[in-house]
């Protein structure tokens, strides 16, 4: 090869590389977001099941019946983080109705809403006194010396505390009560707890009053 036609090739060589369009690196595309099904509202912590509505079929004609739905007893550490009290987390919706075509008119009624709390065994008090005692041994010098402290408990068969969280009044043939995030203590239990929900139903007419209580399922802590 001639020396004209060397400075030639590596003339052409240097144009082209120094005209290449550099190279870039793309970045990934996202995956996609994939939906999320909607499966409904999350069951409420502490769901109990309701129990048999109360009904009364009145010998005026009026079928009369309260009943409860949604309910939720959840225990939870008490504010006063004794270890004899027992706290719950309550709620609930608390019906009471009126149906039928009875003789006389209703005039209204009361529907009262609320918990009992029964316990095992109470915690009454505790009495600490000191003791201290001296032996001497004979014929030999011998000494002993006693200390240390006597207590009593004193302990309480169990009782049942009722709560009543409303006493509403109403006019005509229904009423409602929802109780949301309410809570309910107990004090002095050292032994198992007890809670179910309770709901009272009062219609009057002229000259009659007809009274149907609901009790819930009762739960054992």
């Amino acid at each position: 090869m001639s020396k004209s036609s060397a400075t030639l090739t590596v003339a052409c060589l240097l144009i082209a590389v120094g005209t290449a369009s550099p190279v870039w690196a793309e970045p990934l595309p996202a995956p996609p977001v994939q939906p999320v099904a909607n499966t409904g509202p999350s069951t409420p912590s502490g769901a109990v099941p309701s129990g048999p509505p109360g009904i009364v079929d009145t010998p005026d004609g009026w079928h009369i019946e309260v009943s409860a739905r949604d309910e939720a007893q959840l225990p939870v550490a008490p504010l006063t983080t004794a270890l004899s009290t027992r706290e719950y987390l309550v709620g609930g919706t608390f019906v009471g109705k009126v149906t039928g075509s009875g003789a006389t008119e209703v005039t209204g009624g009361t529907l009262v809403a609320g918990y009992q709390i029964g316990c095992g065994v109470l915690f009454e008090k505790v009495q600490i006194s000191p003791r201290v005692g001296l032996g001497i041994g004979f014929p030999a010098p011998d000494f002993d010396v006693d200390v240390g402290l006597d207590g009593v408990v004193d302990l309480l068969p169990g009782e049942v505390a009722v709560v009543d969280v409303t006493d509403m009044e109403f006019d005509g043939t229904e009423a409602r009560v929802t109780i949301t995030g309410l809570r309910v203590n107990f004090d002095r239990c050292v032994g198992q707890s007890f809670i179910r929900s309770r709901a009272t139903l009062a219609v009057s007419t002229e000259d009659t009053e007809d009274v149907i209580t609901y009790l819930g399922v009762t739960k054992i802590v």
